[in-house]
């Protein structure tokens, strides 16, 4: 067969543009650090990437999620401490008033004191985090959920009705932040029964000011001993309904503080193995693309001389 020096030369020039092609898609490996540069490369292993890429991205959303998660609970669990410790001093006041010796300025001294550990729940339960958000107003977060009657003493709750809660995984929502009625006015556990069988007290503000009334009352005024005495009993009751109310609401904030630090492991373990998958898909096999580099150079140079050779010869030549 008759070859013409056109066929001859594009196939030669046909060979060097490979050969450069080759050698150019290895030193993109080796310049980038990477083996899938574009889909075309690998389209199988492009798709995948995207696939890991989006699972790294969720992850990461997830772990920052869980940071915000972490900083709500634990300010959540110190302000709870601080209320159990709280309680506990006011449960101690009480017991106090119990002595059936007291005189009428003793007991306002106790009222005074049982006074100020209501200031101090009330200034809790209006607990702020570092951006001055309310954290036990539900999501009304932009004002104090409490507030007290300058006239009547008494506190009314004005916070939200839902507590804030946080998805911190694909498959898991925790509450991050509880309302003022989940622990300052409501029963979580078994309350302690009134001897008549009535309800117990539920609000602990109430049940605090009406043991300040009962203090602050003249002995003279009541029609005798047992009314005061039942009113303290009563106090001392609602005091540990609430107290239990508050522990098991802050056991809740425990146990969820522990399954975030869980999460949070879990979520290391998919970052290393979304790292892993990634790179096996993506990363330049160094040992693989160091030695294709080097056999593609030899070959380039290889068609480098065989076109040079070639198209110095004479098509008789080429066709003897």
């Amino acid at each position: 067969m008759r070859l013409s020096t056109n066929m001859i030369y594009s196939q030669n020039m046909s060979g060097v543009l490979n050969n450069q092609n080759l050698m150019q898609a290895s030193a993109l490996q080796l310049s980038t650090g990477q083996k899938v540069n574009r889909p075309s490369d690998d389209p199988l292993a492009a798709s995948q990437a995207v696939m890991v890429k989006q699972s790294e991205a969720q992850n990461t959303q997830y772990g920052l999620a869980r940071t915000f998660a972490t900083q709500s609970l634990s300010l959540e669990d110190s302000t709870l401490s601080s209320v159990v410790l709280t309680i506990q001093s006011a449960q101690t006041v009480i017991v106090r008033a119990g002595n059936g010796t007291l005189s009428d300025s003793d007991r306002a001294s106790l009222g005074t004191e049982l006074q100020g550990l209501k200031n101090q729940l009330v200034t809790l339960a209006n607990t702020t985090d570092g951006n001055g958000r309310y954290i036990f107003g539900g999501y009304k977060t932009d004002t104090p959920p409490y507030s007290v009657d300058a006239t009547t003493g008494a506190v009314t709750y004005n916070g939200g009705s839902s507590p804030i809660t946080q998805q911190v995984d694909a498959t898991r929502t925790l509450t991050i932040d509880h309302t003022g009625t989940q622990i300052f006015n409501s029963l979580t556990s078994d309350p302690v029964a009134e001897p008549d069988g009535s309800a117990s007290e539920t609000d602990i503000f109430k049940t605090l000011d009406n043991a300040i009334t009962a203090l602050n009352t003249p002995s003279a005024s009541f029609t005798n001993t047992t009314d005061y005495t039942a009113a303290i009993d009563k106090a001392n009751r609602g005091l540990s309904n609430s107290l239990n109310n508050v522990l098991t609401v802050h056991s809740e904030v425990g146990t969820s503080m522990n399954e975030v630090d869980t999460l949070d492991n879990l979520g290391s373990d998919r970052d290393v193995t979304n790292a892993s998958t990634l790179s096996s898909l993506v990363d330049t096999d160094w040992t693989k693309a160091i030695s294709d580099y080097s056999l593609q150079q030899v070959a380039l140079q290889a068609s480098y001389k065989t076109f040079s050779s070639m198209s110095q010869m004479s098509l008789f030549q080429l066709n003897k």
